[in-house]
């Protein structure tokens, strides 16, 4: 919608990025804010653009920029990011406005052609061609206790353990097997962000369960070849009041005859014996996730 006071908000958003207009009288009071107050994302990225006739301040920023996170549903990619305002004082000692902070979402469909560019015509229509290259649909959910459904709340106490499952969706292709490589834990949605912890590593090690204390553990045996389960103890990072993680896991396949290997594999510590064990395959497979070196 056109940025008005009645609408201080428009949003497009476009093929590869957002465009964010904001009309400066954001409250509806008649009194506007300053631009340099408004920024994007939690990158707090500048205007790129402003309109002194208009009073409209502009954001132009690629869908993966300016801190913006994704949420994968079986249907759609959906962009998330902020708008926020923070008033600044000038020469006095106080502000006149609230803060405000306004969540904008963008949402793409994941099984269409979202390109506006024209389709070069094949001998096939064109979602023919992509149905055709069999692209395989992995996803990651939080299950209640007995597998049977997702999990509704993403809340948990310590103490509880977390039942996760990874699945693939491949169509027609060849039976595959699913193998969760890693899994990291970090306070935001970078994976590569400080402090981070690993609970599952060195290519399908659930070295969580090597703690002291702990249960966490791989499901054997997997109710499918396409899906793998795990629980894992939960947890909170030390020193850190912050009661929200994120969970970043690689998920891959490999063709269901292909013998499990150092590389493919889903390995439990078992406290009982002390030895690691794999949900399928010889024992020796898992012998790396002791040394470290896979």
């Amino acid at each position: 919608q056109a940025a008005a006071p009645l609408h201080p908000v428009a949003v497009q958003c476009q093929e590869a990025q957002v465009v964010v207009t904001v009309h400066r009288e954001l409250f509806g009071t008649g009194r506007l804010v300053k631009a340099m107050d408004l920024t994007l994302g939690s990158a707090a990225c500048l205007p790129v653009a402003q309109s002194a006739a208009e009073s409209t301040v502009t954001f132009v920023a690629g869908l993966h920029e300016c801190g913006s996170t994704l949420q994968v549903t079986p249907d759609s990619l959906i962009y998330k990011t902020i708008l926020s305002y923070k008033p600044t004082p000038g020469d006095l000692v106080i502000v006149r406005t609230n803060a405000a902070v306004v969540p904008i979402e963008c949402h793409y469909p994941r099984k269409s052609n979202v390109s506006s560019n024209a389709i070069r015509p094949t001998w096939v229509p064109f979602r023919s061609t992509l149905s055709a290259e069999e692209r395989l649909t992995f996803s990651l959910r939080l299950m209640n206790d007995d597998w049977s459904t997702e999990r509704l709340s993403n809340g948990f106490q310590l103490g509880e353990s977390l039942h996760l499952q990874a699945d693939v969706a491949s169509g027609d292709h060849v039976p595959l097997r699913l193998f969760v490589d890693d899994c990291v834990a970090t306070l935001s949605p970078d994976r590569n962000s400080s402090p981070r912890y690993a609970f599952i590593d060195l290519s399908g090690c659930l070295v969580d369960g090597r703690s002291d204390d702990t249960t966490s553990a791989f499901i054997s045996p997997r109710p499918r070849q396409e899906t793998l389960q795990f629980v894992v103890d939960a947890f909170k990072f030390a020193g850190d009041d912050r009661n929200l993680i994120y969970i970043t896991c690689h998920l891959k396949v490999s063709p269901a005859d292909q013998a499990p290997n150092p590389l493919n594999k889903a390995c439990s510590f078992n406290k009982a014996s002390s030895l690691w064990a794999p949900v399928e395959g010889t024992g020796d497979i898992c012998s790396c996730c002791e040394t470290g070196n896979c």
